[in-house]
């Protein structure tokens, strides 16, 4: 890179073929420690590289080990079966993560590369077992909770002790080849980030706004929890609207920070998306320390969180479900939006929000969330004197509304593609499972690729098109962006930019990869039509 940068500045060739000549993906070797190609090292089980880097520390077996680690200044590795939410914290101490299942649409997947954690996911070949607090590898060796471990999120590696590793390399130069790729590429690149952190690393890496910031990862914050719980646990619409309103103002203040951080780009907020069940405890011990904060008795709390279990929570009582059955919980996240926007406005940055409604799959559905948001924004308008702005919009995760993204586009501002979702629901796939088997689906011939990690071109992209053409059709000026994990893929980078999608989003650290990516597209292309890419920059 530096000797592509080098020849660019001092004339031998020019900007465009600097460019050209770095391959995107190898902005992660840059970007992340990496393993020592020289090292000697003990691989013990291969599974899916899901967020790029390397990391060593010691294994422990829960979010509270792991937060506790930190908090003793000592690294450490994540390994659970799985994760869910409440083990967002955990990952935020660990150094690294490692699951037994998964893909690279998982949950441990998205969250990790969100933050910039190295990730192996769905190494099938090892038994994790939380309650004994054992990993037994291949051929029975056992690692217990302290043993040390490293992993490569590169290429899915997990090695046995501590491996030496190379460090990030950022510089000028980098900076410098990303300048000009910004003057090349003609699409725009946003970040996936739901957090301050995340926010700050988007911002550094230059994207141009938050293509989705996901809400519910702002409600496992051990205060926020409970009062959560209790709103779960409410009787009534009205003891849902106490509870809420005590979390009203931490909502105000997550997005505060989100827009100051971004200072006056677009953030667009995914409303309340997952099962409420995922809020609950999974075991006896929990449940009963949640019936003693609840001051219930254990068979009442027992009760609620059996009667809140679906056969297929993803496919249940979820998102904009949520929305039409207890409005209450939208209402005060738009009241939080609309109250943040004008107090960051009244600190000099003007934000106009982005409000997206996930999992939609019909015109009415949209029509009646946007019907209390818009009193919402005029309760707050009457209350406070402000003027502000804002647009509202769909997340097209569901093939019925690619099929009716016509009727959706005239009352929605933007329709943005959850590619995760879709390519779940247009193959029937559980983005959570297919990893146990998806290996061998490649190897037969079944998928050229992994649907989760490079986008579907010929089913899901086929879909993404006709959403595209209907939606267009009804509402000219219609915004379109891809917010899956798959947005920061070259391949999906070129599709969008031939299909007319305004930008992409991805994980903040997928940024710099998909910024040049676009560029080496928009060059090729040029170069094609026998244009001048420098020229035309």
């Amino acid at each position: 890179m530096r000797i592509a940068v080098d020849l660019a500045e001092d004339g031998i060739i020019p900007r465009d073929e600097a460019v050209m000549r770095i391959a995107p993906r190898a902005l992660s070797e840059l970007l992340h420690p990496q393993i020592d190609p020289e090292a000697p090292r003990e691989v013990i089980a291969h599974g899916i590289a899901a967020s790029p880097g390397a990391a060593t520390g010691r294994i422990v077996f829960s979010s509270t080990a792991a937060q506790a680690a930190k908090a003793k200044g000592e690294g450490c590795i994540l390994v659970r079966p799985e994760t869910s939410p409440e083990d967002v914290r955990g990952m935020q101490a660990a150094m690294g993560v490692l699951t037994e299942r998964g893909g690279v649409t998982s949950h441990a997947a998205v969250i990790a590369r969100g933050m910039g954690v190295p990730c192996v996911v769905g190494v099938n070949d090892l038994r994790i077992d939380p309650r004994q607090k054992t990993l037994r590898a291949p051929g029975g060796r056992i690692f217990r909770e302290g043993d040390t471990i490293t992993l490569d999120g590169t290429s899915g590696a997990v090695m046995a002790g501590a491996v030496p590793t190379v460090a990030a390399a950022l510089d000028s130069a980098f900076l410098r080849l990303m300048e000009w790729a910004d003057d090349l590429r003609d699409i725009g690149v946003r970040a996936n980030a739901d957090t301050p952190a995340e926010a700050r690393v988007a911002r550094n890496f230059r994207a141009e706004g938050i293509g989705l910031a996901r809400t519910e990862h702002m409600f496992f914050e051990e205060d926020r929890l409970v009062v959560m719980r209790e709103m779960i646990f409410a009787d009534s619409e009205s003891d849902r609207r106490a509870a809420l309103d005590r979390l009203l103002p931490m909502q105000r203040s997550d997005f505060i920070d989100l827009f100051e951080i971004m200072r006056g780009q677009p953030v667009c907020i995914r409303l309340f998306d997952p099962p409420l069940h995922e809020f609950l405890p999974q075991d006896r011990e929990a449940t009963r320390d949640l019936a003693e904060a609840l001051d219930l008795p254990l068979s009442q709390v027992t009760a609620r969180v059996e009667a809140l279990q679906e056969v297929n929570p993803m496919l249940g009582l979820r998102g904009v479900r949520l929305g039409v059955t207890m409005p209450e919980i939208y209402e005060m996240q738009a009241r939080a939006i609309f109250e943040a926007t004008i107090e960051v406005g009244r600190r000099g940055a003007p934000v106009v929000p982005e409000i997206m409604i996930p999992l939609v799959s019909a015109r009415r559905e949209v029509e009646l969330i946007r019907t209390r948001i818009d009193a919402v924004a005029a309760a707050v308008r009457n209350q406070t004197g402000a003027r502000f702005a804002y647009k509202l919009g769909v997340m097209v995760e569901t093939p019925r509304a690619a099929l009716r993204a016509g009727e959706i586009a005239a009352v929605s501002d933007f329709l943005s593609f959850g590619t995760n979702d879709l390519t779940q629901m247009t193959y029937g796939l559980s983005r959570d499972d297919a990893g146990r088997f998806m290996s061998a689906y490649v190897a037969e011939g079944v998928f050229a690729e992994d649907p989760f990690h490079t986008l579907d071109l010929d089913g899901v992209g086929e879909l993404l098109l006709i959403a595209a053409g209907r939606g267009r059709a009804t509402r000219p000026d219609l915004t379109l962006s891809i917010c899956g994990e798959q947005g920061g893929a070259p391949e999906t980078i070129a599709f969008c930019r031939a299909a007319g999608i305004d930008y992409v989003s991805c994980s903040p650290f997928r940024v710099p990869a998909a910024r040049l990516a676009a560029a080496q597209i928009a060059v090729a292309d040029r170069r094609q039509n026998g244009e001048s890419a420098e020229g035309a920059a």
